[in-house]
């Protein structure tokens, strides 16, 4: 259990975005998410021992605020996030956040950390530890649909964990697509950049979509996906929003983080509440299978859970020891006499 001592207890480690940058650096990118995706997969295969609630969701014209909170029996981690499609054009971010790990055992917080570059990285942790149980066998190729913020991270986990080195790019938005082929040709991969979707998909053994437009979307017409494919469908994340046509989850054997979220949030939203799926913890925990045949279509109709998000606290909290990856944090009030907070006040005049 992880328990604040009276001598680190009047701080909380602080990672900022500085800090993480150097933090993952330092580790190199692909590493550094191979670690966080076992964090991710030791999590998930303790699923009992978590609360689970789908996220708290404030939804408003230009996009949502959510809260993402999860806790096993010794920590308790929450996500603050929002997504905002349209902030690009004003030179904002989609996506910020935030998040916090604390003791359950007394309440302290016990690590206080940025979360926009950390999404992004165990976003794309999640996807390619699942393409790890759901794509093809000796898979090299990926077909990425929208290549904004999250595309690199993709591109680099699915080759840290799936061996991925080959790219088809497509985004409607050019300077996006030479944005991404630029980047990724500089890690190292063999990059293809098409005039559409239908070309992007050519050729590709998985499909990844990550598009940021809050709408019902079809990025994915029925025709577009043959037999033996594996989709990793991760830009349909809230009510009102998807990328896949209806017909391909029909054919499809559908993977998902936690049902009820999914079923209002993800591509599934689309289909009957008792349209089967099955959970990824089930799949981690070897209750039900993966993929099972070559020519099988498996989807993970991802929406982000907050117990990845728990695993990236943990994951960070961890890697930070004996680094200058932090700062120390007041924000705790810490009176020699724990009933004496006014007294505190009082002798700092």
């Amino acid at each position: 259990m992880t328990h604040i001592t009276p001598s680190d207890r009047a701080y909380v480690p602080f990672v900022s975005v500085d800090h993480m940058m150097r933090l993952v650096n330092g580790m190199g990118a692909e590493a550094f998410m191979r670690g966080l995706a076992a964090y991710i997969e030791q999590d998930f295969r303790r699923w009992p021992e978590f609360d689970k609630t789908p996220r708290v969701a404030s939804h408003s014209p230009n996009g949502v605020i959510e809260l993402m909170p999860t806790a096993d029996r010794e920590n308790y981690g929450f996500k603050y996030v929002n997504g905002h499609p349209k902030n690009v054009r004003d030179g904002f971010q989609t996506v910020t956040a935030f998040g916090v790990l604390s003791s359950v055992a007394n309440g302290y917080p016990i690590l206080l950390t940025e979360m926009t570059m950390l999404t992004a990285l165990r976003t794309a942790a999640t996807s390619a530890l699942m393409g790890r149980y759901l794509a093809p066998r000796d898979v090299s190729t990926m077909a990425v649909i929208g290549n904004g913020a999250q595309c690199e991270f993709q591109a680099l986990a699915f080759r840290a964990l799936c061996g991925i080195e080959r790219l088809r790019l497509h985004d409607i938005d050019p300077s996006a697509m030479r944005k991404a082929a630029r980047n990724l040709a500089a890690e190292g991969f063999e990059i293809t950049c098409c005039d559409s979707p239908e070309n992007a998909v050519m050729g590709a053994q998985v499909i990844t979509t990550c598009t940021a437009d809050k709408q019902f979307a079809t990025i994915l017409t029925d025709n577009m996906v043959g037999a033996g494919v594996h989709i990793n469908a991760i830009g349909g994340d809230c009510p009102g929003k998807t990328e896949l046509h209806r017909d391909i989850l029909l054919r499809s054997d559908i993977f998902v983080e936690y049902a009820p979220q999914t079923r209002v949030e993800g591509e599934i939203q689309q289909l009957a509440a008792d349209h089967p799926v099955t959970e990824l913890w089930q799949v981690l925990r070897g209750e039900k299978p993966g993929r099972e045949a070559a020519e099988q279509i498996t989807l993970f109709d991802s929406v982000g859970f907050a117990i990845e998000d728990f695993s990236a606290l943990r994951f960070v909290k961890d890697r930070i020891v004996g680094t200058d990856c932090f700062e120390r944090l007041d924000m705790l009030a810490d009176p020699d006499d724990p009933r004496d907070l006014f007294g505190m006040l009082k002798r700092a005049a």
